[in-house]
């Protein structure tokens, strides 16, 4: 059979263990259909909105550890998509983002939908490759997935012109060359030890792609051992937690609250984490988290062999995990309206064993995080980019890769409205999330944030800036109408009801959770 540039690349991909594709295509991209459809080892799902599929390879690749790819239409399709990407960026999720291309004798002739595919893709990319050839194309998927790998996790971009696509070749799809993950510096375990034996006054902040529940538990070992306060950054990527597993503490989103909460540090020592810094600039209050005078020790790297670190630090202190056992989950009126507290409470009684939570809660979900630590054992999953809309697409992904567990995607009915769409391909593929909509009608952070920078409070004219009412959303019928069964409730003990019937079944469904 005659092979072409499409057909090399699938094969290339499918050579190197990635198997999965969330596309969106369009004219540019039938040959690369095309030839995912004859390699037999991958998969596609196809996502009516490109943000749904760049943030679903992002969700697949936090819960299988390998690449997922996308299927983007030329720049247009790439733009659509790039809210999630540069979350997947700021998460260092490796994603090998393909983006179709006119062909190169059609390119200088400026047809309606030629861009800067290359410029707007390096904005969310470790790196760009534009295929040249057919017979190069799968040397530059290999260079592209191998970059993905160690210090350069993160989204890759391959540019494919619709020419080396349907070109011909005879070229065998090459193997690429995995990079190592940076390790801690040695020089460096004594001197964090030695900090931390300073007790209150000295922190460790947790970073990392993935903190694991062998890092947990080192981390809080140390902690018992030094009475250092330790903290995980805001947002991880993704946390096991539960099931006996030592719950950490984050970082406040919220500038006052971290400035607080960090104001007698004294020493830090970051491991796998950045030094700590406010999510905006506010009048009147430092961008930096850490008081002025701290010093700060570096002693692993973001993205390097965190267990690793903690592991030579435990050993250096003499701290040893011990057994943690959880605390009991508040019990709460069976009548009381949802609100951060119970919604916390509801959702750590009923969450299932092995589930995987995907968050984008936002100003609803204080209680969630610390109440779910102390429940069945669960992955969480946190978006590190602020891009919002996040939360359906990655739960598809995470669902494709771990189709023996179930997903919770919890999020606001402002955020939700972003990637809507995400609905329908959870029908098509028949995955097993279920959704709740936290429907408090507006977007209520900005109101938070409108008066903390320093511009007022909502007034008449600008409330209807931050509010969804007028006319007021259905989410059960917007569920429904994308092929998803949906039920609304108002108060705990119905919410926990409809938690439970969810998890009890298979397939996609969708709660709205009135506040």
């Amino acid at each position: 059979m005659t092979k072409n540039g499409a057909d090399l690349l699938a094969q290339t991909l499918a050579e190197n263990g990635i198997d999965t594709c969330f596309a969106n295509p369009g004219t540019t991209e039938m040959h690369l259909v095309a030839a995912f459809g004859r390699e037999t080892r991958m998969t596609t799902h196809l996502c009516v909105f490109e943000g749904v599929a760049t943030g679903a390879a992002d969700g697949f690749a936090r819960m299988s550890g390998r690449p997922a790819v996308t299927l983007l239409h030329l720049g247009p399709g790439l733009a659509n998509g790039m809210a999630n990407l540069h979350n997947a960026k700021k998460a260092a999720t490796p994603v090998v983002n393909i983006v179709g291309e006119h062909a190169t004798h059609h390119l200088g002739l400026q047809a309606p939908l030629t861009a800067d595919i290359e410029g707007m893709a390096a904005t969310v990319s470790e790196s760009v490759i534009t295929a040249t050839s057919a017979d190069t194309i799968g040397a530059d998927t290999a260079e592209l997935l191998s970059g993905l790998t160690g210090p350069g996790a993160g989204v890759g971009t391959l540019v494919v012109p619709n020419d080396v696509a349907w070109t011909t070749t005879e070229t065998s799809a090459p193997r690429m060359q995995h990079q190592p993950k940076p390790l801690h510096d040695p020089a460096m375990v004594g001197p964090a030890a030695r900090a931390l034996q300073a007790g209150p006054g000295s922190l460790m902040l947790l970073g990392a792609a993935f903190i694991t529940k062998r890092s947990a538990e080192l981390a809080h070992a140390i902690e018992q051992k030094t009475g250092c306060l330790v903290l995980t950054e805001a947002a991880v990527a993704r946390m096991e937690r539960g099931g006996g597993i030592p719950p950490l503490k984050r970082l406040p989103f919220h500038v006052d609250p971290a400035t607080d909460l960090l104001k007698q540090v004294r020493v830090a020592v970051l491991a796998g984490a950045r030094a700590p810094v406010a999510f905006f600039a506010y009048p009147g209050r430092a961008s930096e988290l850490l008081p002025d005078e701290t010093e700060i020790l570096a002693l692993s790297p973001p993205l390097g062999e965190l267990e690793v670190a903690l592991e030579a630090l435990a050993a250096e202190l003499g701290a040893r995990p011990v057994k943690y056992t959880s605390a009991d989950v508040p019990n709460t009126d069976p009548q009381a309206p949802i609100a951060p507290d119970t919604l916390g409470a509801a959702v750590a009684r009923t969450l299932p064993d092995r589930a995987i939570v995907v968050d984008e809660s936002i100003t609803n979900g204080g209680f969630l995080f610390t109440l779910c630590g102390e429940g069945k054992s669960h992955d969480w999953l946190n978006n590190r980019g602020g891009s919002i809309g996040y939360s359906m697409p990655v739960s598809i992904g995470a669902a494709v890769a771990c189709p023996d567990r179930k997903v919770l995607c919890i999020t606001g009915d402002g955020s939700a409205l972003y990637t809507l769409q995400s609905l329908w391909t959870m029908a098509r593929s028949k995955l097993d999330v279920t959704v709740v909509i936290l429907a408090n009608r507006s977007y209520r952070i900005l109101a938070n944030e409108m008066s903390k920078i320093g511009a007022g409070t909502p007034t008449d004219t600008t409330t209807p800036l931050l509010s969804l009412e007028n006319p007021q959303l259905d989410w059960v019928q917007l569920a429904n109408g994308h092929g998803v069964d949906a039920e609304r409730v108002s108060n705990s003990a119905e919410l926990e009801a409809a938690l439970q019937r969810a998890f009890s079944r298979g397939g996609p469904r969708l709660i709205e959770a009135v506040m």
